[in-house]
């Protein structure tokens, strides 16, 4: 099960524009990670409308979810 993760950058600084990361695993699409400078999104591929947290949700979510790096 390969991830395959690709991204567009906007061309000025990051404000109104996301970075857009699309994630594939096995060549299929799984869904798009927008990051912008207020929020996360996740799109599911199945869904236009996605999941928003804003930093301090995500924040909370990582550190109650989220496994240490080694």
């Amino acid at each position: 099960m390969a991830n395959d993760v690709t991204f567009t950058l906007p061309n000025r600084k990051l404000g109104n524009s996301d970075i857009q990361f699309l994630i594939k695993r096995d060549g299929v699409v799984l869904g798009k990670l927008l990051v912008s400078k207020g929020a996360v999104v996740w799109r599911s591929k199945n869904y236009q409308k996605g999941k928003k947290l804003g930093w301090k949700q995500f924040d909370r979510l990582m550190e109650e979810n989220g496994r240490r790096e080694k």
